[in-house]
């Protein structure tokens, strides 16, 4: 996936990571940023939330 200027023109590009490949069969991961602790769960609802 690409970041798009206002003329459609690449500017950079973004990782894409399955979120499987983070969480493997699981429901939850840590992810650590500059030594603090963040964890990534799937709500009961499917979405998202990363909380520290």
């Amino acid at each position: 996936m690409d970041l798009l200027t206002a003329t459609g023109s690449s500017v950079a590009t973004v990782p894409v990571v399955e979120v499987g490949a983070i969480l493997g069969t699981g429901r939850e991961a840590v992810i650590l940023h500059k030594g603090e602790r963040y964890r990534l769960r799937v709500t009961a609802n499917d979405k998202l939330i990363l909380t520290k």
